[in-house]
């Protein structure tokens, strides 16, 4: 089972190399690893990201880390703002370390039985993941930094 796991997501990575590569894009291999590494600009904060193809779990996940972390005593109101933000998302979803304050932006999708990834499902993971980013990244570093209010962010998300 596990030789299937494995050549199914070689199968799942190379097509998602085969996307990247069409569009033109810039990114980093690790082919050992089956995890893509790349980036984009968003409207305030850079955006960086790694989709990683997980032979074991049979998923593809868009990952995306925050360039900064909530200070300690901002930690609780991070939590909440996670929250808040979640909420309003379709798909995907922010986790929160609460512990560090860091937080990553996930979305995933399975690979597992018959199911066939393509090229139109990896754009839309890519796209709409990097626009959810660039929607709330520096909402979540204003409220880090003191800049807008646990109120504040909490309407912005309900808009």
């Amino acid at each position: 089972m596990a030789e299937v796991n494995m050549k199914k997501a070689k199968e799942v990575y190379a097509k998602l190399v085969a996307m990247l590569e069409k569009h033109g894009w810039s990114f980093d291999r690790h082919d050992d690893d089956l995890v893509i590494s790349s980036g984009v600009k968003g409207d305030d904060l850079p955006i960086e990201f790694i989709v990683v193809v997980n032979a074991k779990q049979q998923v593809a996940e868009f990952l995306s880390r925050l360039p900064f972390e909530m200070p300690a005593e901002k930690r609780v109101e991070g939590a909440v703002a996670v929250c808040a933000a979640n909420d309003g998302i379709c798909d995907g979803s922010f986790d929160y370390n609460i512990r560090n304050g860091q937080i990553t932006f996930r979305l995933t999708t399975s690979f597992c039985g018959g199911t066939v990834l393509g090229e139109e499902l990896f754009e839309y993971m890519i796209f709409v993941a990097s626009a959810t980013v660039d929607k709330y990244n520096d909402k979540f570093y204003l409220l880090a930094q003191g800049g807008m209010s646990l109120s504040q962010f909490i309407e912005f998300a309900d808009e």
